[in-house]
């Protein structure tokens, strides 16, 4: 995003092929605001500043559940082990660090656990049997659990877990479960006192089976506790929900103190064995702010804790920001923002503050409650202007029917949260009685027993255990300090919608992370100086389109092409700043003009590009079908003459034999001279008559003058046909070239279907028109014109026949010289490109209807959705049918691919048998599907 280094990460609720070695390599070492914003990106942001500074960093992931964290630690880890240096044990480390994700998952998700399960852990096949598990299924759509289980153990065994350390684990969180099923009763002592006992013992004998653990000693545990004053020790029995409160801590406790010793076992097998010093990149996955309709005591911890972070967030960005201004050579003005300070000192304060007078609370002797704690809170903190109750907006006369009673508001930097102080003792305490501690030291389980090292006899302390609060406030004391010392990147997580479903987006609950998360806040504080800094080179690279000086090439230095590009483009100087390295935008909307200027001017020099290949193609064609004109034009009038001279040759031979014959005659005695004579005189009188009554110049006009005598017979034919040839040519040469192309369509349609198809004769008196739609004069089909441009051969309107159920839609078809192109008539938007070469051959009857099959190439591209385009036939009617099929050959020679005339069409994807049939009507073929891939076509 153009805040900072801050990446936001829409949980898309499916798996998207943008985490893929090819996407490692394209954002390796980029220019982070050069590239779209992707995990992967500031992933290597920090790993290149973790390798050109002195500085540790660290990548902190927030938000609430559902939103993707996990996933989004996952591809940092996995991004950062890609990218990074090679090597026996830095693979080997980055492999086990790899395969921590599902170790730590498989801890998490308890049903893995159970498909199938081990018979040693004691456990059943079914999920529903356990309470922890809120008794519902454990299966979810495509989830494989016994494959992820086994992933586990694969994972655990690269990190480095032995055999037995993986049954141990199992078997702890196994009596975790078990835990959740041990049911408890009441029961009346002799003395009239209450006491608890455990009333279904099969489970207890299985769980101190899994654990070497006498039965008696974890009975005695759950239902009773050893209180020790000075030098007295009291057994007292507990009541049944007291045994249940037990029961739930030690289950609580077992799991987290597991959770502790996996994730201390995972560092130390993936710490690195070097002496030297080592630079750190920390990646820290923690739950963004928190607003219910009901607020418990988690929900106060989990914002404490997001309140302390948006506190070092603001800090550090400003910090930051200063550090790279004076870097840069830029004057630092101070920004005004909202300092949380107050609020954070409203609940950690060590004398007054919520968490401190809760601890207070909790160790006051007498009755301890709630309602006792919230009255302290009303008492110190009545006038805190972040802080409201009932009591204290009763106290000021503020009418507020939002806030219930037993509650208090606390004014968050993300917006006001209402919390119930329901269960904050309880919670808060959250002690684990001496006598479970020292029943888990008693098992003999290695692993169990080493979790539980305050259960040892010999280590007894009367001292109370810290409160989970002040616990809590020293995990966040030792985070806060932790970041500190480094270099923090953000990724905010967002969850789209609450149903997890893919492609729906909810636009009031993403604002509502959006606020949750301190976006608004960073984008306050981000453009209160510069919102936007790049590198000159990559800066330079990006927009340097936009003037003619730096395009399309600067031979300067980046940073003056960049003060030439930015002065030819007249923004305000208070918009921008050059820095050592870096150029400085001032406002977004200077950046989104910067976008808009170089969408605009790409889109101009991709039609230049376009232009100029078009032209390039056009004058390469040309060039080509010239050359080939010439050698045919020449070769044909070659042809021409050579046939003519010989019918001149042969005709003169005539002539000269009768005018020799003539002139023996007339040296020869009287009886031949006058026979000779006669003859010669008849020939020059019928060749001077011919000239004197040439038939008309009418190409239609077959007639000649018959020949005076029969030994002038076959003279008279030849030149007969000379003259008609020659006034053909005359006839031809005059012709415009539209009509020239309508006869020669006519001829290339004679030789294609006369005395083969039944419509031929009566196509003979309709004219071959080219465009039948009137594409120029309607407006409505200017979209289709600008398509077809100057290459339109022909249109017309066909119907296009659907081959899963034989019925017909109408289709506008273009036919050009390269492509056919079938268009919706209603939105005249095409619908189907086909190129003509990818058309194998064309099916037609032989009876008088307009139906017609395409045969296509397998697997022809289309250039855009297509029910033509791999389905290997497309089928048609049209009247104009001939008219279409004769289109794509303009020569009068047969074409070298001609119709193919069938009843039968060739066997592909559908069987087409065409039946002459008087049910069939009278305006087209009428089309029936037969079975699921055969057709039956009745023409009239």
């Amino acid at each position: 995003t153009y805040i900072g280094n801050v990446v936001i990460s829409v949980n898309p609720y499916q798996s998207l092929p943008i985490y893929t070695p090819e996407k490692v390599e394209e954002y390796r070492n980029c220019s982070f605001f050069a590239m779209k914003p992707h995990i992967y990106a500031i992933a290597d942001d920090a790993y290149r500043s973790l390798r050109d500074r002195d500085r540790d960093q660290c990548i902190l992931i927030t938000g609430e559940s559902g939103a993707g964290k996990t996933e989004a630690s996952k591809l940092v880890m996995s991004y950062v082990a890609a990218v990074s240096s090679k090597g026996e044990e830095v693979n080997k480390v980055k492999e086990q660090l790899l395969q921590s994700n599902p170790v730590l998952e498989g801890s998490w998700l308890n049903c893995h656990l159970l498909s199938p399960p081990p018979e040693q852990l004691k456990l059943r096949q079914d999920c529903g049997h356990y309470g922890y598990l809120n008794r519902e299924g454990s299966s979810l759509p495509g989830m494989d659990d016994a494959a992820n289980f086994h992933a586990m153990q694969d994972a655990m065994r690269v990190i480095g877990f032995s055999p037995a350390e993986v049954t141990e684990l199992l078997q702890v969180t196994a009596v975790v479960l078990k835990l959740g099923n041990v049911q408890l009763s009441s029961s009346f002592q002799a003395s009239g006192m209450e006491a608890c006992s455990i009333t279904e013992p099969q489970e207890l004998r299985e769980i101190c089976e899994l654990i070497g653990l006498e039965p008696g000693t974890l009975e005695r545990a759950l239902c009773s506790r050893t209180v020790k004053a000075r030098d007295e020790t009291v057994l007292t029995t507990l009541t049944v929900p007291q045994g249940y409160y037990g029961r739930d801590a030690l289950a609580k406790n077992i799991y987290s103190r597991l959770f502790d010793w996996l994730v201390n076992r995972i560092n130390a097998s993936i710490q690195v064995k070097s002496d030297k010093q080592r630079k750190v990149m920390g990646v820290l996955d923690i739950y963004g702010f928190e607003i219910f309709q009901d607020n418990g005591f988690e929900q106060f911890i989990i914002n404490y804790c997001n309140e302390k972070l948006q506190q070092i967030f603001i800090l550090m960005t400003l910090k930051e920001e200063q550090e790279e201004y004076i870097r840069e050579g830029i004057q630092w003005t101070p920004v005004e923002f909202f300092d949380n300070s107050i609020i954070c000192n409203l609940i950690e304060n060590s004398t007054t503050g919520i968490l401190a007078m809760l601890d207070e609370e909790c160790l006051r002797p007498g009755v301890v409650n709630e309602d006792t704690f919230l009255t302290k809170l009303n008492q110190l903190l009545a006038k805190h202007k972040h802080y409201e109750s009932k009591e204290t907006q009763n106290a000021r006369r503020v009418t507020d029917t939002s806030l219930p009673p037993r509650c208090f508001r606390i004014h968050h930097y993300a917006g006001k949260v209402t919390y119930n102080v329901t269960g904050f003792i309880e919670k808060n305490n959250d002690l684990l009685f001496r006598d479970l501690s020292q029943a888990m030291w008693a098992a003999r389980h290695a692993l169990l027993r080493s979790l539980f090292p305050e259960g040892d006899p010999q280590k007894v302390s009367l001292k109370l255990p810290p409160t989970a609060g002040f616990q809590f406030k020293s995990s966040v004391a030792m985070l806060m300090k932790n970041l500190y010392s480094k270099n923090p990147n953000y990724i905010r997580c967002i969850k789209p919608n609450d149903t997890k479903s893919a492609m729906v987006f909810t636009p009031e609950l993403v604002l509502a992370q959006v606020r949750y998360l301190g976006l608004l806040e960073n984008v306050r504080v981000r453009r209160a100086g510069y919102a936007f800094r790049q590198l000159y080179g990559p800066f330079l690279q990006r927009y340097k389109m936009l003037s003619p000086r730096t395009w399309p090439r600067w031979d300067g230095g980046d940073r003056e092409g960049a003060e030439v590009l930015l002065a030819g483009l007249a923004f305000p100087t208070e918009e921008l700043a050059f820095g050592h390295t870096k150029i400085f935008i001032r406002s977004p909307r200077t950046l989104f003009d910067l976008e808009r200027r170089r969408q605009e001017r790409v889109a101009q020099l991709a039609t230049l590009i376009q232009k100029m290949f078009r032209g390039w193609r056009c004058r390469t064609q040309y060039q080509l079908m010239r050359k080939s004109q010439i050698l045919i034009s020449a070769w044909f009038r070659g042809h021409r003459q050579r046939n003519r001279y010989k019918q001149m040759q042969r005709s003169a031979l005539i002539l000269q034999a009768y005018a020799r014959g003539w002139k023996v005659r007339a040296g020869q005695p009287q009886g031949h001279h006058g026979t000779g004579l006669v003859w010669g005189r008849r020939v020059q009188r019928y060749l001077v008559g011919l000239a004197k009554n040439l038939p008309p110049l009418s190409v239609t006009d077959r007639t000649w003058p018959p020949a005076p005598y029969r030994f002038l017979g076959d003279a008279n034919q030849e030149l007969k046909n000379i003259f008609y040839h020659w006034k053909c040519k005359k006839y031809r040469d005059q012709l415009p070239a539209s009509r020239r192309a309508q006869l020669q369509a006519r001829v290339c349609a004679s030789e294609l279907f006369k005395d083969k198809k039944t419509l031929y004769p009566k196509s003979l008196q309709q004219p071959f028109r080219g465009e039948y739609l009137g594409l120029k004069q309607n407006p409505k089909y200017q979209k289709l014109h600008a398509v077809a441009k100057d290459k339109l051969v022909m249109a017309d309107t066909v119907r296009k026949v659907n081959r899963a159920s034989g019925k017909t839609v109408p289709r506008l078809l273009l036919l050009t010289t390269e492509h056919l192109v079938l268009a919706d008539p209603k939105a005249a938007q095409p619908k189907t490109v086909l190129s003509l070469s990818d058309i194998r051959g064309v099916s037609v009857t032989r009876f008088s209807d307009g139906f017609l099959a395409l045969h296509l190439k397998e697997r022809s591209g289309c250039n855009q959705g297509s029910s033509l385009g791999n389905e290997g036939t497309g089928l048609g009617m049209s009247p104009s049918h001939l008219s279409i099929l004769t289109r794509p050959h303009p020569n009068p020679s047969p074409p070298s691919s001609p119709p193919r005339f069938s009843t039968r069409f060739p066997k592909g994807d559908v069987s087409i048998t065409v039946v002459e049939s008087p049910k069939a009507s009278t305006n087209g073929p009428v089309c029936k599907k037969k079975g699921s891939n055969k057709m039956e076509v009745l023409v009239h």
